[in-house]
């Protein structure tokens, strides 16, 4: 399946330190840019044909919940810690919410975890 490509929308336009976490991993990253990315995550995910998509904002919820409505991404959201993000993966989630935790850990141990749950090393 090549290389896990993970959209990450954050409410603030951040979100680089997560990115640099799943490039260490092997994973590729796409920053949405400017405010309110996270509410444009579900559609640069279907745009690039990404595995996985994380979204920041205050409550850890609007972006994720948006891709879930909008193309059927199976989504969890108002997370606070990297392990629940573990968690939701090991679930079959592909759309993670969390409230602000620009952490290369989270990117990091995110991508380990979906290479690990669908067989890529």
């Amino acid at each position: 399946m090549g290389q896990v490509l993970v959209v990450i929308g954050d409410r603030l336009g951040k979100g680089q330190k997560v990115a640099a976490g799943v490039e260490a991993a092997g994973g590729k990253a796409i920053v949405v840019p400017g405010m309110a990315a996270d509410m444009k995550l579900g559609d640069v995910m279907k745009a690039e044909g990404a595995s996985l998509g994380i979204s920041f904002c205050g409550s850890g919820g609007a972006g994720a919940i948006t891709a879930q409505n909008k193309y059927g991404y199976k989504a969890k959201y108002g997370m606070r810690s990297v392990d629940e993000g573990v968690t939701a993966i090991n679930e079959g989630c592909l759309v993670l919410g969390f409230g602000f935790m620009d952490k290369e850990e989270l990117g990091q141990r995110l991508v380990e975890a979906f290479n690990k749950k669908y067989g890529q090393a």
